[in-house]
């Protein structure tokens, strides 16, 4: 089956990525962070797949080559988000990948340490006797969703950003009769307290190279 990743990002500028844990740590230390995260889940990313980087702001361009070149699989493409709420971007990036003789396209960020090769080649195998496979988060949205054909129904109308996302999509998609496969629940990292969490963990330490005291809020030292 012919897998495309495609990767919504954002350029890593201080301010405008991580905005929730850059309330505790700083714009500076979370943006590290955010860069530890997406180059952890390019470097995860199965080498017969393919994939795509979406990203924002649309003149980010250049910039995303040169952080992403020597750590991205080789032939990523590189393409400017479209216009639109969150869901129109995902969609016109599933749409995409389909349009470029892609079987299976997994939407995916830059979020979530616990995402690593075997938990994304064990969504494509599920994707094949499935219409789709989400990973849901701990916090109500997910960190992953795999589409074999572009149901726009998923994306349109969802309140993104809350905890609603994962119950209103799998309602959707129960609504207009699609098969559904979901996975255990994940962690993502968007505020001081889930990094904390993390951050206890060696293997996480190892992915982000975060073990800096500076990385983690003052108040709770890191373990």
């Amino acid at each position: 089956m012919r897998i495309t990743a495609a990767l919504m990002l954002k350029a890593p500028r201080p301010g405008t990525v991580k905005t929730r844990l850059a309330a505790d740590l700083g714009s500076e230390p979370a943006t590290a962070v955010y860069r530890r995260l997406v180059e952890h889940q390019l470097r995860e990313i199965p080498q017969a797949w393919a994939c795509a980087i979406y990203y924002a702001p649309s003149e980010a361009g250049e910039e995303m080559r040169q952080w992403l070149q020597n750590i991205a699989p080789p032939g990523t493409r590189y393409e400017a988000q479209c216009e639109g709420d969150l869901g129109t971007r995902m969609l016109h990036a599933v749409k995409h990948g389909l349009a470029d003789r892609a079987e299976g396209v997994v939407l995916l960020g830059g979020h979530c340490p616990e995402l690593f090769t075997a938990e994304l080649l064990n969504a494509a195998r599920q994707l094949q006797a499935a219409d789709i496979v989400i990973a849901p988060a701990l916090d109500g949205g997910y960190v992953l969703l795999a589409l074999k054909q572009a149901h726009s129904e998923l994306f349109e109308g969802i309140p993104w950003s809350t905890p609603a996302v994962r119950n209103d999509t799998l309602s959707r998609a129960a609504a207009a009769g699609l098969k559904i496969h979901e996975t255990r629940y994940f962690a993502d990292v968007d505020d001081s307290e889930t990094l904390l969490d993390f951050g206890r963990c060696r293997d996480f330490k190892k992915i982000c190279r975060v073990d800096q005291p500076h990385f983690f809020p003052a108040t709770v030292p890191p373990s």
